[in-house]
């Protein structure tokens, strides 16, 4: 069953929500019996629901199929949402105590295409500043937002992303060179629950990302930190000048241990507080 009636002083209020709740989570338009089914209501009441939704626009009725779809009022109070409450709103909060936590720069990414916007930076105090400032566009395969994002996706939604490319552009010569390689990276990421960067953007700083989850369960945006490396060194070895020698268990550089030791539960934090704020339920564990 979709959706679980709940027993109020105003049961019609939430049959009402229940339908349109489950029309708006379909792929298709749906069946006045599917409805009825789904939501737990008996067909009757169902129909009666279903020509008020219709009458006054929130529902759209499809005569020639005998189905129901979302109609235009519906479409304008979503719309609406994005409007009052974007993003970068239900986010700014969190991303604040992401950074007076971690005393470090914290991101919120979104994909476009092959790239990564950056909607939100807040720069930690006394941080050096960085390329990835609000409304930055930097190639996902490079960057710790992109690949939390990509880490999520089967390897055939990567493929298509990249379809026609066999070699992926590099930054300071760092980075994944084809699409097999940052497969098999993302694979990698996925496994230890975050995703990460090292100096593949910028030289002296490695960052490391967990994906919001939107109610689709579709990874639509990460939350990423961005460390100095050489504060890096300095959680296992306050004399250590360079955390870039060696590697750490199953090929991990031991920074990208430490960075993940260190930081990975407070992202991941934040990013299951946006992903609760935007309605779902997924982490990226």
């Amino acid at each position: 069953m979709a959706t679980t009636r709940v027993s109020s002083q105003v049961p019609s209020a939430y049959e009402v929500l229940s339908v349109l709740q489950f029309i708006g989570t379909q792929i298709a338009p749906v069946q006045a019996s599917t409805i009825a089914r789904e939501v737990g209501l008996p067909r009757s009441t169902t129909y009666h629901l279903l020509t008020a939704l219709v009458r006054e626009g929130f529902v759209t009725h499809l005569p020639e199929e005998h189905r129901y779809a979302l109609g235009a009022v519906a479409h304008e109070l979503g719309t609406g949402y994005a409007r009052q409450v974007p993003l970068q709103r239900l986010a700014q909060h969190p991303i604040a105590g992401l950074v007076k936590r971690s005393r470090n720069t914290a991101h919120l990414s979104v994909m476009h295409g092959r790239e990564v916007i950056y909607i939100i930076e807040q720069r930690a105090p006394r941080r050096p500043s960085l390329v990835t400032d609000k409304d930055v566009r930097l190639p996902a395969h490079l960057t710790a937002s992109g690949r939390a994002m990509m880490a999520w996706m089967t390897p055939a939604q990567v493929s298509a992303l990249y379809a026609g490319q066999h070699d992926l552009p590099l930054r300071n010569g760092r980075g994944p060179a084809s699409v097999p390689e940052l497969i098999a990276l993302l694979d990698q990421m996925r496994r230890a629950g975050y995703a990460w960067e090292a100096e593949e953007v910028t030289d002296g700083l490695f960052s490391i990302g967990v994906p919001v989850f939107d109610r689709s369960s579709h990874p639509v945006a990460s939350v990423a930190l961005t460390v100095p490396a050489s504060d890096i060194a300095r959680l296992s070895n306050p004399e250590a000048e360079d955390p870039r020698a060696g590697r750490g268990r199953k090929g991990m550089a031991p920074e990208i241990e430490k960075l993940g030791g260190q930081y990975a539960a407070q992202v991941l934090e934040c990013a299951q507080e946006l992903t609760k704020r935007l309605g779902a339920a997924r982490s990226a564990r």
